[in-house]
């Protein structure tokens, strides 16, 4: 790829500074800029922005940064360093927004089981946020309902997948016949079908939990970034904007 190119080189930085300080303050970095839920205590407003340079391991930060590095740098050369960065962190806004969408219905649903069974609003409140629940709360609606709802209110979001996953699209629309090489596939397979297949199983996963990558994935936040990068690519190509750079 050559040379960095200045929003790759500075977002690099900023991951990996935020990286480090994690290694020596773990639980006070995770509780102050992760993307809580925001009803949680620990929710505050910079979260939606933070959580994209927080990271839950070396190789979850391995994997993010080379993808930023591999499909970023060939459209920020095409686009300019600041619509890089506007894209990037547009994708990430819109990743925060659907993920805590998702986790809004998850509460509401596991929420209305709870008082219809009696209990009040702000009883389940404080019982969750000590961080407790009852194991007769089971009883009342099936598991996933449950599992979902105490997740979506007691598990951050971190990491830059969801802007990632919307530099994939652009990479893919952009370049959709470049040819990408994957470590568990010995054919190389254009761009064009592999990122529409990453995102389909994402997709999957979130909808049936059935965990393809893994547990702990945030499925919902690929997605959404996902969308808003073929959103913005769409428009600014209907409108002739993906000529335009912005140096």
């Amino acid at each position: 790829m050559g040379r960095l190119t200045d929003a790759i080189k500075h977002l690099l930085i900023i991951n990996v500074l935020f990286f480090v300080a994690t290694s020596f303050y773990g639980e006070e970095m995770y509780r102050l800029f992760s993307l809580w839920f925001p009803q949680n205590a620990n929710f505050e407003l910079w979260q939606i922005l933070s959580h994209m340079f927080m990271h839950g391991g070396l190789m979850h930060i391995v994997f993010n940064m080379y993808a930023l590095w591999a499909f970023g740098t060939p459209l920020e050369r095409m686009w300019g360093r600041n619509k890089f960065f506007f894209f990037y962190f547009s994708a990430g806004l819109g990743s925060a927004l659907l993920h805590t969408a998702v986790n809004y219905y998850y509460f509401n649903e596991g929420m209305d089981v709870l008082v219809n069974s009696g209990i009040t609003r702000s009883q389940v409140i404080e019982i969750i946020s000590s961080g407790k629940y009852s194991p007769d709360w089971y009883n009342l609606a099936p598991q996933s309902t449950i599992d979902n709802f105490l997740s979506a209110f007691n598990t951050p979001a971190v990491g830059a997948s969801g802007a990632i996953y919307g530099v994939l699209v652009a990479f893919g629309m952009s370049f959709p016949n470049s040819e990408l090489f994957l470590i568990f596939l010995p054919v190389p397979i254009k761009a064009k079908y592999f990122i529409p297949v990453l995102i389909g199983l994402d997709l999957f996963s979130g909808i049936t939990g059935y965990a393809i990558f893994g547990s702990g994935i945030a499925h919902f936040a690929h997605v959404g970034g996902a969308l808003i990068g073929f959103l913005m690519m769409w428009y600014w190509k209907k409108n002739q904007f993906n000529k335009n750079r912005w140096d």
